[in-house]
This record gives structure tokens, C-alpha cells and sequence, in this order.
């Protein structure tokens, strides 16, 4: 299973790239929207941890540029914003889920192992 990870803090992208490995995930980065829009156009994954607050493009055109581009690929969004108001635009915006940090990284791995058993039509 392929990971893309969209997130400009490089500590905690080195962190969730370490233990999506660990889980037996292959693990794509991206630094900024811009390179995450070119990895989600030109490098097929299972899944997407996307950061909204994002240098060059923020998650949310990322998200609006990848599904008007018939991108389906299940998106997580991974973000300090924890309001309700960011949670509903995330996920009406096209994002499969939407997780607030601080998190913990088995429940980050437990539901990017649920949105791509959905997505492949396997329920359990």
C-alpha cells in the first residue's frame, strides 16, 4: 500500500513517514501543495495524509484541484485545526476523513487502513 504525505513540518513528516513504514506502508513526502498536487497527479497511491495549512497551495486546493481532475484517491486530512466549521469544509471539499493534532499515530493508522479497505471494496 502506497502513502502520500502531504506536510511541510519536516519532524513530523520524517515521524509519520517512520511509522507508516513500520506498518508496511510505502511512503511518498511532500514538502509543499505544490509538490504534493504533482506526486497526487503523476504517482498513484492508495491514500493521501494531507496537512491544510500548507507553503505554495494549501490541503484545501489541493483537495479541489485533485477531484475536479477525477483524483478519488481517499484523503486524510491530518491538521491543528480542530473547529467544527474546518472539519465540515474539509470534508465537503472531497477529503474521505479528517484528523486533529495532536493524534495518535495507531488511530492515524487504523483509519488509513479503513479508507483504502473501503475504497479497494473490502469491508473487513
Amino acid at each position: 500500500m502506497r502513502v502520500l504525505v502531504v506536510e511541510d513540518e519536516s519532524v513530523l513528516r520524517e515521524q509519520l513517514s517512520s511509522a507508516l513504514i513500520a506498518a508496511g506502508f510505502v511512503v511518498d513526502q511532500a514538502i509543499d501543495g505544490d509538490e504534493g498536487l504533482f506526486y497526487g497527479h503523476n504517482y498513484p497511491c492508495d491514500a493521501v495524509v494531507l496537512d491544510l495549512g500548507l507553503p505554495g497551495k494549501n490541503g484545501m486546493e489541493l483537495i479541489a484541484e485533485w477531484r475536479s481532475a477525477g483524483v478519488n484517491v481517499p484523503i486524510l486530512i491530518l491538521t491543528a485545526r480542530s473547529a467544527w466549521q474546518d472539519k465540515v469544509a474539509g470534508l465537503e471539499a472531497g477529503a474521505d476523513d479528517y484528523l486533529v493534532k495532536p493524534f495518535v499515530m495507531q488511530e492515524l493508522i487504523a483509519r488509513l487502513h479503513t479508507l483504502i479497505r473501503r475504497a479497494s471494496g473490502w469491508s473487513h
